[in-house]
């Protein structure tokens, strides 16, 4: 018998009571932080300009912490986690216009998160509660 399919790949174990996880996590939101206001850019990934994946990609690399590039890649390389077990400096996930498109931000905690929302607005902060984000919500994930 030949099986043509791959597992799935596992996600990294994290543990979110290791303090240098804590420490590393409080990095992540400052960094992030420090990019409010950079400009859209499709397919940027410097405080030139940052696309949604490419503002993560930024973050993580500045933190000492490699992630993939896009936005699926990083949903697939991150740890699950429930939306009601976010910590600052995890990632979530929403689907926009169906299955086509991914975007992600960074949960900075108290329900908001830093993301570069779209072309002609910078960096910001959401609402992880507002009607918009909250129906496209579709996973969390940790590195």
């Amino acid at each position: 018998m030949i099986g043509a399919c791959a597992p799935w790949p596992e996600r990294p174990q994290t543990s979110v009571n290791n303090p240098a996880h804590a420490k590393r996590a409080a990095q992540i939101v400052r960094l992030a932080s420090a990019e409010l206001g950079a400009p859209y850019l499709y397919g940027g990934d410097t405080p030139r300009g940052f696309d949604c994946s490419g503002l993560v990609y930024y973050v993580f690399r500045r933190a000492g912490v490699a992630v993939p590039r896009t936005a699926n890649r990083q949903l697939y390389a991150s740890h699950p986690v429930q939306q009601r077990d976010l910590q600052a400096g995890d990632l979530v996930f929403f689907e926009i216009a169906g299955d086509a498109q991914m975007h992600v931000g960074i949960y900075a905690g108290h329900g908001e998160f830093i993301h570069a929302p779209e072309s002609g607005q910078p960096v910001s902060y959401a609402r992880m509660d507002s009607p918009y984000w909250k129906a496209r919500f579709v996973s969390a994930g940790r590195f």
